[in-house]
């Protein structure tokens, strides 16, 4: 039993470890971070073999939750950095040089988590609505009219992006 375990679970990551690492890399732009992304969902599916019933969207989502976590890391490190030279730079008052980041990693980061990984499923891990609904436990209207959902919310905060900039 042990043995045919270890065979599904190599032949799993033989089938299905580039694909989701080349995914992490498109959304963390490292090819380090994306790998050790990976290699940490397979890690997580590994300790929870026997009680997955899907292993792809198991891993998918965990790795969307790691890039999730990785962001936010990010985003502390900006925020602490921009504080430090802040504080060492003397601004005139009122002066507000910090616009939003228009970064569209960023702005699907800041989207709530409900509209955040059937973006990151369907759009950056290539995925057909019928397969996110799945792999989100959601019928597929609802997958639809949140991709719709999220693509509004981000067409707005890109249009206040660009009209700051002007």
């Amino acid at each position: 039993m042990k043995r045919s375990r270890e065979k599904a679970a190599s032949e799993l990551f033989a089938a299905l470890y580039p694909r989701l690492a080349g995914w992490c890399r498109r959304l963390v732009d490292d090819d380090e971070t994306a790998h050790e992304i990976a290699s940490e969902a397979f890690t997580r599916l590994w300790a929870r073999w026997t009680s997955v019933a899907e292993p792809h969207g198991f891993l998918y989502v965990t790795a969307a939750n790691l890039v999730r976590d990785h962001w936010r890391k990010l985003e502390r490190e900006r925020r602490a950095m921009h504080r430090a030279t802040a504080e060492a730079a003397v601004r005139p008052p009122g002066d507000h040089t910090e616009q939003a980041d228009p970064s569209v990693r960023l702005l699907v980061q800041s989207l709530p988590e409900r509209l955040r990984v059937p973006i990151l499923l369907h759009y950056y891990a290539d995925m057909p609505i019928r397969e996110v609904s799945v792999l989100t436990g959601r019928k597929e209207g609802t997958v639809k009219a949140d991709l719709h959902a999220a693509r509004e919310l981000l067409r707005a905060h890109l249009r206040r992006s660009l009209d700051h900039t002007r």
